[in-house]
């Protein structure tokens, strides 16, 4: 088996270059790049698992970090205006998320008799907001983009509030839960990345002239810069209560800088193109999920060998359950089709790098993460195919009644 380990893993990675550059296929060439990084960290572990006798598990929270940063460049006030337009669906969304899916993982986490910190991760996967995958799944299934990434927005900011109290509801039975604690860590990795992001995403796409200056540009990035330096010596206990965002400030404050070197250099310098960062940000972000994923693949990896076809089963479960009890709970609360699968494809997809953040940096297991870690890339699986099927089935207007 070990000899053929070279030969699967490069097999795994040509395929999903040819995938890449397939137009039909390049849906699913992520999933097929998670599948050659979990081969790679079953095979040989210890190339996962520490690097100059580090553990890189310290790893997991600041390439989330990267990531929602990344989503926050792509978010600006518009997408939360919409609340206020499409109040109705929104709730509907925002609801049914945060109701069916921790409960159906409570459910399955207690049929299938998991362990108790592999049951809590079916939990926390199930009580986190929803993701961006979601987003592009709704855009190829030909349903309301604005309306999904309205309810991405909504559910992740108010995450740090929900995710914590349905764990200690839910997941308390199995595991301690520490309220506060997960609040806070949820606030790092997700809220001031966000909000970072937002910030570089005015540096990014403003129109006004200070944003195409270079002394402009020069000046904000030496300032946000020298912001994460200064926080980084800056002791911990100075941050009193908020020390756990210390790490989440200056990660942002030296991305912020980064974006903002990069702009002056490719746009203003080189004269490149406006949308360099949507050609950059995927790219990113898959390479994180895939570090994410195999280093949690590579810590639990025995562990992995015995529960890993019940864990693909539960996911299977939980997230054809969440299409299925979405998509009719919006169509119930007389959501017009275009709404409706905007409203499965949110509550189906669950932001599996925060909830493997949270079971790494708060819950302190890395068998707490591997339900999010075998969810997340099946999500993108099923999220392909129902897109797939819906998008050669537009929606009508008259296909469901609006309220």
């Amino acid at each position: 088996m070990t000899s053929a380990a070279p030969v699967v893993i490069i097999a795994l990675a040509a395929l999903a270059v040819f995938f890449m550059k397939h137009a039909r296929l390049k849906n699913y060439a992520f999933t097929v790049w998670v599948f050659a990084f979990v081969a790679a960290s079953m095979f040989y572990p210890a190339l996962f698992r520490a690097w100059f006798g580090q553990d890189l598990k310290i790893l997991i929270v600041p390439l989330i970090q990267i990531i929602t940063f990344g989503m926050g460049t792509t978010l600006n006030l518009k997408n939360f205006e919409r609340v206020i337009t499409m109040p109705w669906p929104v709730c509907i969304g925002i609801i049914l998320q945060f109701s069916i899916m921790p409960l159906v993982g409570l459910g399955i986490a207690t049929a299938f008799g998991f362990e108790p910190e592999i049951a809590a991760g079916v939990i926390l996967i199930g009580s986190a907001p929803s993701g961006v995958a979601s987003n592009v799944m709704t855009y190829l299934a030909g349903g309301n983009v604005p309306l999904s990434v309205t309810i991405t927005s909504c559910t992740t900011l108010l995450s740090p509030f929900m995710t914590p109290l349905l764990m200690r509801l839910l997941a308390g039975r199995f595991i301690q839960v520490d309220l506060v604690s997960m609040m806070l860590s949820i606030l790092n990795m997700i809220i001031v990345p966000i909000a970072a992001g937002l910030i570089a995403n005015k540096i990014l796409y403003s129109r006004n002239r200070w944003a195409r200056r270079a002394g402009s540009l020069a000046s904000i990035s030496a300032a946000s810069i020298a912001l994460a330096v200064a926080v980084f010596f800056v002791p911990s206990s100075a941050f009193g209560p908020l020390a756990p965002l210390k790490s989440g400030i200056m990660l942002g404050g030296l991305l912020i800088g980064l974006v903002t070197v990069a702009k002056l250099v490719v746009n203003v310098l080189l004269q490149g193109p406006d949308n360099w960062m949507d050609h950059a940000l995927p790219i990113v972000s898959m390479v994180s999920i895939c570090l994410i994923i195999a280093v949690i693949t590579a810590q639990s990896r025995d562990q992995l060998l015995t529960v890993g076809l019940l864990l693909i089963l539960a996911s299977i479960l939980h997230n054809g359950t969440g299409y299925l009890l979405g998509y009719w709970g919006a169509r119930l609360a007389r959501l017009d089709e275009s709404a409706c699968r905007a409203v499965a494809m949110e509550v189906g997809m669950q932001n599996g790098g925060l909830a493997s953040g949270i079971a790494v940096d708060v819950l302190k297991s890395m068998s707490a993460a591997l339900a999010p870690a075998i969810f997340g890339p099946w999500q993108n699986i099923s999220g392909s195919i129902l897109a797939s099927f819906w998008r050669r089935r537009p929606p009508s207007s008259r296909s469901s009644p609006r309220p």
